[in-house]
C-alpha cells in the first residue's frame, strides 16, 4: 500500500511540476469586458440562429451526405467560440 501511495505521489508531482499555465500572456480588461459583454451573446445568438438553419437544412444535409460539415459549421463553430473560448481571446474567434 505504502508503495502505491509513493508512486501515486511521485506523478502527480511530476505531471504537475511539467505543466505549464494555461493563459501566459494577460489579457487587457476593456477585450475581456467587450468579450463577456458584447461577443459572447452574439456568438450565443449565432449558436441559436444556425441551429435552427441546420435543422431546417437537414435533409437537404443527409441527401447530400454533409450532415457533419453543416453541423460544424452552423452549430459547432459558434457553439465552440461561444463556451470554450478563453475569454477576451479575440484572435480564436478567427478559427471558429
Amino acid at each position: 500500500m505504502k508503495t502505491k501511495l509513493i508512486t501515486i505521489a511521485c506523478a502527480l508531482l511530476i505531471g504537475l511540476a511539467s505543466s505549464t499555465p494555461a493563459c501566459a500572456a494577460t489579457r487587457d480588461p476593456a477585450m475581456v469586458v467587450t468579450d463577456a459583454v458584447i461577443v459572447r451573446p452574439l456568438c450565443f445568438v449565432a449558436t441559436v440562429v444556425g441551429s435552427v438553419f441546420f435543422v431546417v437544412s437537414l435533409p437537404v444535409a443527409a441527401t447530400s451526405k454533409s450532415v457533419r460539415e453543416s453541423a460544424d459549421a452552423l452549430v459547432l463553430g459558434p457553439a465552440r467560440a461561444t463556451f470554450t473560448r478563453p475569454l477576451g481571446d479575440m484572435d480564436a474567434l478567427i478559427e471558429y
